[in-house]
């Protein structure tokens, strides 16, 4: 099982991923692209980044815009290193 983060460890970490916000048991970006197909191509760029961690996020997709959540459901839904390190793929990925 992986370790829960403290909230001192996730503000850390939060500082080098600019717009990534710590809300409630999860961390959190909205992302805005041009088009209805880059929001599309970037979840599909995105999904292989998260299925070499082995770790999905959680995210929805209205036209131009993509929220992601992460937190680990291994971990009773609680932020952990692994969602710290899909964050960094995802900006990464961009």
């Amino acid at each position: 099982m992986d370790t829960p983060l403290s909230n001192a460890a996730i503000k850390a970490a939060l500082k080098q991923l600019p717009g990534w916000l710590h809300k409630g048991n999860h961390i959190e970006k909205a992302f805005s692209f041009p088009t209805f197909p880059a929001a599309i191509a970037t979840m599909v760029r995105i999904s292989f980044e998260a299925e070499r961690l082995n770790h999905h996020p959680d995210w929805t997709n209205c036209y131009t815009r993509l929220t992601i959540r992460l937190s680990t459901h291994d971990a009773g839904d609680r932020i952990t290193a692994k969602d710290v390190q899909l964050a960094r793929r995802i900006e990464a990925a961009l």
